[in-house]
């Protein structure tokens, strides 16, 4: 059968590589600057300027999907050519999104673009005006990524020499750090590990998420459902797939990452995955696909400076000000996150 890739990584923001490095407490480590996205905050989402095929585009920077593709409501307006991606399967809140993919003749990314791409297009709605593509973290693994929102800009680098150096440049008390998973190449994702209420959970870094959520079943776990008092509904919403889910906020009495920590506070949760499941050909049995129990989304990235550094498997971040978890509606806080699953199409293809 015939796979679809898009390479991301060839996208030559690589071509961008600043002449006066950033030099950071070793005099031999250097961080060459990639590029610096000025990036804009609309509905809790970080979205740069883009052009496809000429026409000017909204996109969204988010390590929460493990691939870069196209609105699929953008590829419509854009005129793109649809064909069915064989072999590929998409989850996300609200479930399954069908996943086609479109020839782009040139797409731009600030100074840097690619000519005669073919990108996936997926995405059941629209998810807000300026929201056309998502650039995943298949892309953005190359690079270490700094998140500065306070002064409205996202930075990529690339190390040299700075192997057991603290990388958090701006923070002359020091940072705090996680460590963060290794990297798997065909689904990346910023993974690493925080406590709620002492216990110690898989969290994934996703800025496409508007605000950070807990998993329904995980918080059910730590003692927390919809009929808890001092629970308070959000309403309903969704993200990629067809159907919308029911988000709610409630108390915790503590949230741990690094040697920060939190204590009484509240915390949105929804069903994320109560729709990610599917079945492989030939069999009668449902396989969820692998989730992780919270995602930290825009919200802690307005709250903190950050600097995820691919090059040293760690992430380091410091406290900046304001409210670390936000109660957005969930009209405006998706907290779409992308899971693909190795299922093929009928016949058995892989």
């Amino acid at each position: 059968m015939t796979r679809i890739f898009f390479v991301a990584a060839t996208l030559a923001l690589c071509a961008a590589v600043a002449a006066n490095p950033t030099a950071v407490s070793a005099a031999e480590c250097k961080m060459l600057q990639a590029a610096d996205l000025p990036v804009r905050l609309q509905r809790n989402k970080l979205i740069v300027d883009g052009e496809i095929n000429g026409h000017k585009v909204g996109i969204v920077l988010d390590t929460g999907s493990t691939r870069t593709l196209i609105l699929r409501s953008a590829a419509e307006r854009l005129g793109l050519r649809r064909d069915q991606a064989r072999g590929v399967r998409m989850f996300g809140v609200g479930g399954e999104t069908n996943v086609e993919s479109a020839l782009v003749d040139e797409i731009r990314i600030g100074e840097a673009g690619r000519k005669n791409l073919r990108m996936l297009v997926a995405g059941e709605h629209e998810l807000g005006r300026d929201m056309d593509v998502l650039l995943g973290e298949d892309f953005l693994h190359g690079y270490d990524i700094e998140f500065d929102l306070a002064h409205g800009a996202v930075r990529l680098y690339q190390p040299r020499g700075c192997e057991g150096v603290p990388l958090a440049y701006w923070a002359t008390d020091g940072a705090s750090e996680v460590a963060i998973d290794a990297i798997d190449e065909v689904r990346p994702q910023i993974r690493f590990s925080v406590l709620v209420n002492g216990h110690p959970l898989s969290a994934l870094l996703d800025s496409g998420a508007a605000i950070s959520l807990l998993d329904s079943p995980v918080a059910a776990r730590l003692g927390v459902t919809p009929a808890t008092p001092g629970v308070t509904p959000l309403g309903r919403g969704g993200g990629l797939g067809q159907k919308a889910i029911d988000y709610w906020t409630g108390p915790f009495q503590s949230f741990a990452i690094g040697d920060e920590t939190i204590r009484d506070t509240s915390i949105a949760f929804a069903a994320l995955f109560k729709d990610a499941s599917y079945t492989m050909t030939g069999s009668h049995v449902p396989r969820k696909v692998e989730s992780v129990a919270m995602l930290l989304g825009a919200d802690f990235l307005r709250a903190h400076r950050v600097l995820v550094a691919h090059s040293q498997q760690k992430m380091y971040f410091t406290y900046i000000g304001g409210p670390v978890f936000q109660h957005l509606a969930p009209a405006a806080s998706s907290g779409e996150t992308r899971r693909e699953a190795d299922a093929g199409p009928a016949g058995g293809d892989k």
